[in-house]
């Protein structure tokens, strides 16, 4: 399959099994999610509910009408209205479709998304290990700004954080709130 076949598109409630089978080979197979515990159906269905109800996409990849990867982004810090300008992103490829230039579809398409609901930076948590995630994301503007070492635990052993930031618009653009 082409990836010129490719189709990003708002996630469906149809996507829910595809998108949980992502997920939880991540949660399996990885250090990209520090959840320990394969997520439900059910708790997949309401993570999406919660970020379409709050004007988040959720965004997919189809390939031969199958989920090959997905992306959001959402707050960042929950409620601290000093952070509304900013959100958080999450992008996870089909392990079948890695190293393709899925992800890197994924998060470009989330970029406009947030510029037209008037966010500022988007910022990404990702584990240290994981090299190519890293290198994508400085091929999109992301820049590496803080190292949180062993502030997870997974697999018997500490984990790093790295996060990366990237401006939609500006550095320092000023706003009218």
């Amino acid at each position: 399959m082409l990836l010129q076949d490719l189709m990003i598109r708002p996630a469906r409630e149809a996507d829910l099994p595809g998108i949980l089978a992502i997920y939880n080979d991540v949660i399996a197979s990885s250090t990209a999610v520090y959840s320990l515990e394969p997520a439900t159906l059910q708790e997949r269905a309401t993570w999406l509910a919660a970020r379409t109800e709050k004007g988040f996409p959720v965004i997919v990849a189809e390939l031969e009408r199958q989920v090959a990867g997905f992306a959001s982004f959402g707050e960042f810090r929950g409620v601290w209205p000093g952070y509304r300008h900013s959100v958080e992103h999450s992008v996870h490829v089909s392990s079948a479709w890695r190293g393709r230039g899925i992800g890197t579809r994924l998060t470009s398409a989330l970029f406009p998304l947030a510029a037209a609901m008037g966010k500022h930076v988007m910022i990404g948590g990702i584990d240290a290990d994981n090299e190519v995630s890293l290198r994508m994301h400085e091929r999109l503007g992301f820049q590496r700004v803080a190292h949180l070492h062993e502030v997870g635990r997974k697999f018997g052993r500490w984990l790093d954080l790295v996060l990366v930031q990237r401006y939609l618009d500006e550095p320092g653009a000023s706003r009218d709130d």
